[in-house]
């Protein structure tokens, strides 16, 4: 077989949690990712018939029976991933059952998947429905988007057109908008189902004073998602206590979906 370790959504993990952990979004073990796995692909690389252990999800996804997930452990740093990813990541296969997680590869030192897995399969089964090629959900702190939770409204409308308005780009890349939870205890299945409702509807979902949930169908698709969210947020906080001399008007954003071809949220504007 080849060498695990040299598998492509290996490196992809590896280098998505190096820059997370770079770019500051993911201090200490902040954070968390979880990505859906093609058999055959893995199959190249390790037995699926062979399970090194199971492990009790604490949510029933029978939905995802016999899908494999590459996810990040619980306890781990991000910074550690891409040195020891055999020590902090994992792969893992949805037991018929739906919750039960068979361990094929991974947490070699008897560790586990991030706590909040269970919010990332309900994400997951929610984004499905939605758009059958979806594969990534990420979770990740960065600073700007947090620390505008605190000093905007908290809904999703009005967060939405905040940062629609602080990039020209904004619109384009996320028209569907942005979700917003109020503070909830983290680690819970109360925030995941919350989590997932909110996923119905969009790619990205804020955890007030806490962080942001972003769905892809690539760990690109969800990074910079993410990415461009926190630069939005960024220009905002720099801003914020400044007096709005110019601004992109909601007729611009008209313009610029229509332009890229984008349906975007109509309702998220403020049109006469």
């Amino acid at each position: 077989m080849k060498n695990i370790l040299e598998a492509p959504f290996l490196r992809e993990m590896c280098e998505a949690t190096s820059n997370m952990y770079r770019l500051v979004w993911d201090e200490r073990n902040g954070g968390n990712i979880s990505y859906m796995l093609d058999e055959a692909e893995v199959a190249q690389y390790l037995d699926p018939s062979n399970v090194l252990r199971e492990i009790p999800t604490g949510f029933e996804a029978k939905p995802l029976a016999g899908k494999l997930f590459l996810v990040t452990g619980t306890g781990k740093y991000f910074k550690n991933v891409q040195n020891d990813p055999e020590t902090n990541l994992g792969i893992i296969r949805i037991k018929e059952d739906g919750v039960t997680a068979q361990l094929l590869w991974g947490y070699k030192d008897g560790g586990s998947f991030t706590s909040e897995l269970p919010a990332h399969l309900m994400s997951h089964m929610a984004r499905l429905k939605k758009d059958p090629l979806h594969r990534v959900v990420m979770h990740s702190h960065p600073t700007y988007t947090l620390a505008m939770t605190y000093v905007h409204e908290l809904t999703d409308k009005a967060f939405t057109h905040s940062l629609w308005e602080m990039c020209t780009e904004c619109i384009v890349v996320f028209p569907d908008g942005i979700g917003v939870l109020p503070w909830m205890l983290c680690g819970t299945n109360e925030i995941g189902a919350a989590t997932a409702k909110k996923m119905e509807e969009f790619r990205l979902v804020v955890w007030s004073m806490h962080g942001i949930y972003g769905a892809g169908r690539t760990m690109d698709e969800a990074f910079g998602l993410i990415e461009t969210v926190e630069k939005a947020a960024q220009i905002y906080m720099l801003t914020a206590h400044l007096p709005r001399v110019n601004t992109i008007r909601d007729e611009d954003m008209v313009r610029l979906a229509d332009h890229f071809g984008v349906a975007y949220r109509k309702d998220f504007l403020n049109l006469k």
